[in-house]
């Protein structure tokens, strides 16, 4: 059974959705929806503001009209390598649609292919800031030590 993982993405004080968070999810609803696959995996555990980034994106997928059967939460995670590695414990099949954006989505294929899975990206359109590539940058650099030592963790 393939699944969409959402990346995590922060969530604002009031229980309010990021853009990015509201993004991703949105897109994974509507991939749901086309039928891309039967499940979709909510990744993110809490960060500067509660509740977990996982349940914002559950509350936006319920509101969408996606299945409540058909999303699970992984909300331990706080980063890219934890939101892959964590939700690998949720799948029934090796197939995953990761849903973030496009400037991080390399990345994330990456380690989700390190970490066992037939992955690929479907994305929102969205154009990063020169922050976020200079921030995406820096992961590059972590990814980078993270394969040197051997790859898989979580």
């Amino acid at each position: 059974m393939r699944a969409i993982l959402i990346l995590g993405a922060a969530v604002w004080a009031q229980e309010a959705p990021s853009p990015t968070l509201l993004r991703r999810t949105r897109h994974a609803a509507s991939l749901w929806h086309s039928g891309a696959a039967e499940r979709v995996i909510c990744c993110g555990g809490v960060g500067r503001h509660p509740p977990s980034e996982a349940e914002v994106m559950a509350r936006i997928l319920r509101a969408e009209g996606v299945d409540d059967g058909a999303i699970t939460l992984e909300d331990r995670s706080t980063t890219t390598y934890e939101n892959i590695g964590f939700a690998r414990a949720h799948l029934e099949s090796d197939e995953v649609i990761i849903v973030t954006d496009p400037y991080h989505a390399p990345r994330a294929v990456m380690i989700a292919r390190r970490m066992g899975l037939r992955a690929r990206a479907d994305c929102p359109p969205h154009r990063a800031s020169a922050k976020a590539r200079a921030r995406e940058g820096f992961a590059y650099l972590k990814l980078g030590w993270w394969l040197a030592r051997g790859g898989p963790s979580p």
